[in-house]
């Protein structure tokens, strides 16, 4: 898992640091290129494809959908905030899942979750300072980029077994090579790039590809109880490489603000395990709570 973590947050560095010479629907189409490369190979060597009609779905097409507004607001808001302060709103997914799994699938959350939940967007607030001189509205896009990858997760959670993963990512991957294909002329043409920006979005896609890899084999091999917690190393990667790369050290609300989220969905996840042990099933809510593709 600290594998994983250490591949997507290498992955939105690299990212970012193309944004300073080129815009985000040109980082989406051409890291999505590669990625989508390697998806389409992966998914047809293990025979995948062999279904294709399977990605009209609806609730397959619903979470392509999501994953493609949340990969485009997160890239925006990527692009203009420090890489430390996306990655702390982001860590508060999980908890935007237990909420609409207790609002749109009628999961039962015990009053200790919801107050978790409430200490854990109070975090977000903390961080986003709305009304204050430290807000941004990129900081409305880190917030819509958690709301679509939670709709995105609830989707998979209702997608028929039926449908390969993998046909599912290859959906994923063609849709954010076209998604940045449609955006590139509106965010302001292309830009020519040189061999390094390619090399590191190249790099970048081999991360992703890497970091789902490892994220799959972690909640595979392990138990998820002790496997879940530990994708909040995500955002220890974030600070170390916002200040090496990006000269961004964390300030005060963002400290305190991430922590009241860490804090919250640790305890939230606790209490999910004990709740699952009394009725017999796997706490499974902090598992698939990730961030975008971006693929």
């Amino acid at each position: 898992m600290i594998i994983a973590m250490v591949g997507f947050t290498a992955n939105d560095a690299i990212a970012k640091y193309c944004s300073e010479s080129m815009n985000m629907a040109q980082v989406l189409l051409v890291r999505g290129f590669f990625a989508a490369l390697l998806v389409c190979l992966l998914a047809w060597q293990r025979g995948a494809l062999a279904s294709p009609r399977l990605m009209l779905e609806p609730l397959v097409a619903l979470r392509v959908v999501a994953e493609a507004g949340a990969t485009v607001t997160f890239l925006i808001a990527l692009a203009h905030l420090p890489l430390a302060n996306v990655s702390a709103v982001l860590q508060s997914l999980s908890l935007a899942v237990t909420m609409g799994a207790a609002l749109v699938l009628g999961e039962r959350v015990g009053w200790r979750r919801w107050l978790a939940i409430a200490a854990g967007f109070a975090g977000v607030l903390v961080i986003v300072r709305p009304g204050f001189e430290g807000f941004s509205l990129y900081s409305l896009m880190a917030l819509a980029s958690v709301v679509c990858c939670a709709v995105r997760d609830l989707a998979t959670k209702r997608i028929p077994t039926r449908v390969p993963p993998l046909l599912i990512s290859t959906a994923t991957a063609l849709a954010m090579v076209t998604m940045g294909a449609l955006l590139i002329r509106p965010m302001g043409g292309w830009t020519p790039m040189t061999a390094t920006n390619i090399g590191l979005l190249a790099l970048a896609a081999v991360l992703v590809v890497i970091g789902y890899q490892f994220l799959i084999l972690s909640m595979r091999t392990g138990e998820v109880s002790f496997i879940a917690p530990f994708r909040y190393t995500s955002l220890i990667w974030a600070i170390f490489l916002g200040i090496v790369i990006f000269a961004d050290i964390p300030d005060m609300p963002m400290i305190v603000g991430a922590l009241l989220i860490v804090g919250s969905g640790l305890y939230a996840f606790h209490r999910e395990r004990i709740n699952a042990a009394s009725s017999g099933k796997a706490a499974e809510r902090a598992g698939p709570a990730i961030e975008p593709e971006g693929i």
